[in-house]
């Protein structure tokens, strides 16, 4: 990588900068990016999903968290590249890092050039505010295109639409929920950034990024008017699909526009007079756009977003319906690789995701995975972010633990599953670490709580096991999960983090702690849950949790004494609702092994 390295610092010292900052997100701050706007990649060899590097005259430096250390350790190694821990206690974060630099330059202070098209509004803010304004940022939009001369091109896949039968709500009448929460904002207009809130609003989706049903694009909805910026030729459309759409959001007044005409119409909304103040998120409105509009701005959270993780009534039944199709391939592949191992046929990593790939290619409506699965043997799986390699890849043994991390975009839903599973003898270690983490899991899927209350006040709630033990895991417990969109939503999530956003009836989040030991195993159980109302007494409203996932826990690994008996309950009562919902769907060779795999633990 050193090449590419000198390259960047050449063209730094053209255009006397100091130092650049180069990040792994879009235009649009999506966590998966197209393969164009994978520049950490591209510069550093680093392929996790989340990682920014800082290129000085004499530094380079890549920022990742603790699910990507081992990982990061191994892709920088000779890079000339060095590896900045961020999610630790003694962090220091890419704004306080450059600000205590020496660098030389002027009383006015350095000159830090950022991709303004890759990096949203409060980005590159935390900088300046890092220099307390003694700093130059430069914006550079797409500054590595005359390096990188192979840059794919910005995506543009058919665009397909869902009616109500699907989505359980129209997109005029989500436009008109829109339209009411800007007025209470006191706000005309709207500029709609996040690709899956422009996908909800709009009850569109496409493939334009990679796991993710969305459609680059933006979405400036107005009182009056919405208009779509998206890369799509609407004269020469991709297919009669997409000219299809396009009748069909035309006559629901949506305007269809050129994606690279944005700036221009933001430019111009001063003079047009119809707007007078605009909402737009930071978190996702990138400092290139931002520079174009030419009027008031409210910077806010989107109110879409938590209209986006209320699931309906409509959605929950379809999602509901999805995880038994979705349960019924995982049945299959669990029983796949048992059988195999157990009649000395090799399987490696690489071969049992794409068994279970095609599994769930078979289930109709089936729109690929929700992610690339993780599936990872013994000392593989230490590495919560595992990338299974197309070639080389472990073969799995009858001994120690298997752990698949996998999941389903569909019409109907969207999944998220893992299971970590005995392939047959476990060491007392792998055990403890099995039945702890099986004890958070079911802790927090069987959690009462009051109505308001936060996902980082229940995240103990799943640690505790753990902790009891001196032992924890480095990621959050539970992300939102879209339907039929990003398989990590949010604004809620349950994990140590203060995040002040209640939990609500119709949100639906996963419950998944783990533990990580580097060289030897790794261990995470994964449900996804549905938050619902469960009673009201003189103390208010409380709320639990349905399980949506239908999938046994394998009980062989397990130490029943470490379990409470309301655990050992939960566990069998559970293992019987998969059982009892699965078997009649499944071959009598995979029931009848089911039935077995999900026979009471006893005491």
């Amino acid at each position: 990588m050193n090449p590419r390295l000198d390259a960047v610092r050449s063209l730094m010292r053209s255009r006397g900068w100091d130092a650049v900052v180069i990040t792994g997100g879009d235009p649009h701050s999506s966590e998966y990016p197209a393969p164009r706007w994978k520049q950490v990649e591209w510069v550093s060899g680093f392929t996790g999903e989340a990682g920014e590097v800082v290129i000085t005259a004499d530094h380079a430096g890549l920022w990742t968290d603790t699910r990507y250390f081992i990982q990061a350790e191994k892709q920088l190694a000779g890079t000339g590249i060095a590896l900045h821990k961020t999610r630790v206690p003694d962090q220091v974060l890419i704004p306080q890092w450059l600000a205590g630099q020496d660098f030389d330059c002027d009383e006015e202070g350095p000159v830090i050039a950022v991709d303004s098209l890759a990096m949203n509004l409060r980005e590159v803010r935390s900088i300046a505010e890092a220099f307390s304004g003694k700093v130059r940022i430069v914006s550079a939009p797409d500054f590595l295109s005359p390096l990188w001369v192979d840059r794919p091109g910005i995506p543009a896949t058919p665009i397909i639409t869902l009616g109500e039968d699907i989505t359980g709500e129209s997109r005029k009448e989500r436009i008109a929920r829109l339209r009411d929460a800007l007025s209470e904002r006191e706000c005309d207009a709207m500029l709609v950034t996040a690709l899956d809130e422009i996908a909800w609003l709009l009850c569109t989706r496409g493939s334009d990024v990679e796991y993710n049903p969305v459609v680059i694009s933006y979405l400036l909805v107005t009182m009056d008017a919405v208009k779509w910026f998206v890369r799509k030729d609407i004269f020469s459309p991709l297919d009669e699909s997409t000219s299809d759409t396009f009748e069909e959001l035309s006559a629901d007044g949506i305007e269809v526009l050129p994606y690279d005409s944005v700036g221009v119409a933001l430019a111009s909304l001063a003079e047009s007079g119809d707007v007078g103040r605009l909402l737009c998120d930071p978190s996702s409105l990138n400092y290139d756009i931002y520079g174009t509009i030419s009027v008031p701005i409210l910077e806010a959270a989107s109110p879409i977003a938590l209209m986006k993780s209320v699931k309906n009534s409509v959605e929950v039944a379809w999602m509901r319906d999805i995880h038994i199709q979705d349960g019924i391939a995982m049945e299959k592949f669990l029983y796949y690789i048992e059988k195999e191992l157990s009649e000395g046929r090799i399987i490696s990593e690489r071969d049992a995701a794409i068994h279970l790939d095609s599994l769930r290619a078979e289930i109709p409506g089936w729109m690929g995975g929700s992610f690339e699965t993780i599936s990872a043997y013994g000392a593989n799986a230490a590495l919560p972010h595992y990338s299974t390699p197309v070639e080389g890849s472990a073969i799995l043994q009858p001994r120690g633990l298997y752990l698949v991390d996998s999941g389903g975009q569909y019409i109907g839903g969207t999944t998220d599953i893992t299971r970590t599973v005995p392939l047959g003898e476990c060491s007392t270690l792998e055990m403890e670490d099995y039945t702890l983490v099986l004890k958070g899991h079911i802790d927090l899927a069987m959690a009462v709580f009051p109505e308001g209350t936060p996902g980082c006040r229940i995240d103990a709630l799943a640690r505790n096991p753990l902790w009891q033990f001196r032992r924890n895991f480095g990621h959050g417990t539970g992300h939102g999960v879209g339907f039929f969109l990003c398989v990590h939503e949010g604004p809620q999530d349950i994990r140590q983090n203060l995040n002040p956003e209640p939990l609500r009836p119709g949100m639906i989040t996963s419950d998944e702690p783990g533990i990580y030991r580097e060289g030897l195993h790794g261990v995470r159980h994964e449900n996804l849950v549905l938050c619902r109302e469960d009673s009201e007494n003189e103390f208010g409203r409380w709320l639990s949790f349905e399980t949506l996932t239908l999938c046994h826990f394998d009980t062989e690994a397990i130490i029943p004494d470490l379990l409470t008996r309301d655990e050992l309950e939960w566990l069998n009562a559970y293992n019987a609702m998969v059982a009892e919902t699965l078997s009649p769907l499944l071959s009598d060779a995979v029931a009848q092994w089911l039935q077995l795999k999900c026979a009471p633990l006893r005491p």
